[in-house]
């Protein structure tokens, strides 16, 4: 009889030993999902050799932890809203302007330095709010470009002979296009993004600077405000972050996507 318990005990105990993971999942088997539209070198082609410099940091830093990482390609708009309401755990390449009810890291992996394309013809050139007068600027639906950038864009978006916004995942692709064809007369982006942009698309010559917005925009993985695990994530993220500046390894990340070091 007291054989026959114990073993009955043990056969319990395996069973719930392969039970248990279908009830309480193990962080091994956590997933987090990442979506943002294509901003290389920040996020680029998922699948690809080079995903993305903040798609990397992700996969390495919460791989650390056990987490695996889904990268999506969803366009910014979107992305955000889905972000927003839980369906998606992090915004890749956010500034705290664009959704500032997220959850943001104190230190942000990277910085958006914005700038202004013109075809290399253009004689104009960007000096202040005031000099976008003269110019049909073509931006993206949802993005932020600093406050005041925001600001002129939101008062002028419905006079295209001032401002045109564009959706959807081709979103740059058609704002150089524009300029090319002289639809608009500069775009606004992030400098790294149009340099991998025209580089990659065998443009480099097609547009030039006209200058640059001050100062930089810090960009973060922001993570979403209706999920109670963000807090937690942000702050596996924030420890990653640290690690990796000082092992040297950010910097190899840079270097590997053509980006200059970090001091």
């Amino acid at each position: 009889m007291g054989a026959g318990v114990g073993s009955l005990k043990r056969r319990w105990q395996v069973l719930a030993l392969l039970v248990a993971p279908l009830f309480f999942p193990s962080a091994r088997a956590e997933t987090l999902v990442i979506a943002g539209d294509i901003w290389c070198p920040i996020n680029c082609e998922p699948g690809s050799e080079r995903p993305g410099l903040f798609v990397e940091l992700a996969r390495e830093i919460f791989g650390d932890a056990g987490i695996s990482v889904d990268y999506r390609l969803v366009n910014w708009a979107r992305a955000i809203h889905d972000t927003r309401n839980g369906r998606v755990d992090a915004l890749i390449g956010a500034g705290v302007q664009d959704a500032p009810d997220f959850v943001f890291t104190p230190t942000a992996p990277g910085v958006s330095r914005m700038c202004f394309y013109v075809s290399p013809d253009a004689k104009w050139r960007y000096r202040n709010l005031d000099s976008l007068a003269r110019v049909r600027l073509g931006s993206i639906n949802g993005y932020s470009y600093g406050q005041e950038i925001d600001a002129y864009i939101r008062i002028k978006r419905n006079d295209p002979a001032r401002v045109q916004v564009v959706s959807g995942d081709q979103a740059l692709e058609m704002n150089v296009e524009k300029v090319l064809l002289g639809r608009i007369d500069a775009t606004i982006e992030n400098a790294w993004v149009m340099d991998a942009h025209l580089a990659g698309s065998g443009q480099r010559d097609k547009l030039v600077q006209a200058g640059c917005r001050s100062p930089d925009v810090p960009i973060y993985l922001a993570f979403s405000p209706a999920l109670a695990t963000s807090v937690q994530h942000a702050a596996l993220f924030e420890a990653g972050l640290k690690r990796m500046r000082e092992s040297g390894r950010l910097n190899q990340l840079l270097q590997r996507y053509g980006l200059s070091p970090l001091d």
